[in-house]
């Protein structure tokens, strides 16, 4: 077979026009992004969130679908499911953003705390890959995205439960990635830095997010926009060779060497 080398319509590659979408977590900060960003493109969306007015008002604002329930329990991610079934018809992409930072030190958990950690981060990861991933290959093939942590990737005590939860989610990926790749099924996620979501404005005074800033070659954190953006690149054809992968997006925080200033940028004699 010969390979067609012409060169194809990228902007038409970016749309999701008669694409359908499962939006979990989708009733702010990234979530919300999400939901905008893939409506923009031209998708439908079921916006689901545990909170009915947050998922109300999202849907509402992309013209999508809300439903309401916690996806951590399998009974209720198969509702969402089948919700998006009757809504739209057919499933052909999924965005997971549920993930709950428990950043105590790993003395203080309990079994119960643990098992909540990773029910938060990596359970309905599982369920929503079983479950999702079935009815997207009925559809023809299509898309999962998660949303990670660079925390998955380094050691940031006292974030070892929570780091640990989201290392296992990053694992989870890469093997799903290639299970379902047979079957048309891509599975990829993005793995923020330090968001400035609007949960997070609410608990840090603006001097935080100051020092946050100078730990970032950027200088800032990353707004939610900012990272729906590389979803919804994973979510389209643009990343039609890509499956297993975890796209930082951190501002070039995980690059740093943790010399002082003075070593890494001496002054000109």
């Amino acid at each position: 077979m010969t390979p067609d080398y012409g060169v194809p319509d990228y902007l038409e590659l970016l749309r999701l026009d008669g694409k359908n979408f499962v939006v979990l977590g989708a009733g702010q900060g990234i979530g919300e992004a999400t939901a905008h960003a893939l409506a923009q493109a031209g998708a439908r969306v079921l916006c689901v969130d545990r909170e009915e007015e947050l998922a109300v008002n999202v849907a509402k604002a992309v013209d999508g679908m809300p439903f309401v329930g916690d996806v951590t329990v399998r009974e209720n991610m198969q509702r969402a499911f089948d919700a998006a079934i009757r809504s739209f018809g057919r499933v052909h992409g999924v965005v997971d953003i549920i993930g709950m930072a428990d950043l105590r030190p790993m003395a203080e958990f309990d079994d119960a705390a643990w098992s909540r950690q990773f029910d938060v981060v990596v359970r309905h990861a599982f369920l929503a890959t079983q479950i999702g991933a079935e009815l997207i290959a009925k559809a023809g093939g299509g898309t999962i995205t998660f949303v990670g942590s660079v925390a998955g990737d380094r050691i940031v005590p006292p974030e070892t439960v929570y780091a640990s939860s989201k290392a296992a989610l990053h694992h989870f990926v890469r093997g799903a990635g290639i299970e379902y790749a047979p079957r048309g099924v891509r599975v990829n996620a993005v793995s923020p830095g330090f968001v400035r979501t609007p949960r997070l404005d609410r608990l840090l005074p603006e001097q935080a997010w100051q020092s946050v800033g100078e730990a970032i070659p950027l200088g800032r954190a990353a707004m939610p926009a900012e990272v729906a953006a590389p979803i919804l690149f994973l979510a389209s054809e643009l990343s039609s060779h890509m499956t297993g992968q975890i796209v930082v997006v951190d501002g070039g925080a995980t690059h740093l060497t943790p010399f002082p200033k003075v070593f890494v940028a001496p002054k000109k004699p």
